[in-house]
């Protein structure tokens, strides 16, 4: 079953980042993304493998953000990818079976095409505006997510993202998504992850199983 909360690594440098990593799996996350962007491969690749071990440690999968070599080489559980990085059906045929794909989409034609590309599941977002990202598409709110979620009647996972906060959750869950992703607001406080965590599990009476292989 793939976490309800992914937890989107922040930091204004790589040791930032991995403090940070250690923080939210100590605080209960079950998943982390490592995103790291303007820093060589070389780097990159250095700090990955200190956050595998971090997550490891903790038994927290890791999903690292655009790098799917990388994730191939430190054997984290998966990889995200934004809407100008590597195709998932490329980035598929380098990774391990087991390991997971997630992709970034901002539409309804984004969603379809990710899921024609058989994702494990689809970052969708924003909900509001984000100081996280550059070049922010057209946010969504929970009429946005409540009307592609409609349209799109699909059993792989949606995560929604984007300025989410603890006293969204509740209405970002009746529009039927999956779970969020999170990264201000908990990067601000960490203790916050279990009280996400209750909120996310809670709300659903019925767990969705996730099987790695359902899209594959």
């Amino acid at each position: 079953m793939i976490p309800k909360l992914h937890y989107i690594s922040q930091g204004n440098t790589g040791k930032e980042h991995l403090e940070n990593i250690r923080k939210a799996c100590t605080s209960g996350t079950e998943l982390v993304q490592l995103r790291l962007k303007n820093l060589s491969e070389k780097k990159i690749l250095k700090i990955a493998e200190e956050a595998r071990e971090i997550t490891a440690h903790y038994q927290t999968r890791l999903i690292i953000n655009d790098y799917y070599k990388i994730a191939k080489k430190v054997k984290a559980d998966g990889i995200h990818l934004g809407k100008n990085d590597t195709c998932p059906t490329i980035a598929k045929k380098h990774l391990e079976t087991w390991q997971i794909i997630g992709g970034t989409a901002n539409t309804l034609e984004d969603c379809k095409t990710l899921i024609e590309k058989k994702v494990n599941y689809i970052g969708l977002g924003p909900f509001r505006f984000t100081t996280t990202k550059d070049n922010l598409s057209p946010i969504l709110g929970t009429n946005g997510y409540l009307a592609i979620l409609e349209a799109l009647q699909t059993e792989t996972p949606i995560i929604a993202i984007g300025g989410i906060t603890i006293e969204d959750i509740p209405d970002i869950l009746k529009t039927g998504v999956y779970g969020i992703a999170v990264s201000g607001e908990i990067t601000k406080n960490f203790n916050k992850i279990s009280q996400f965590n209750k909120l996310l599990n809670s709300a659903s009476q019925q767990e969705q199983v996730w099987n790695p292989n359902q899209n594959i």
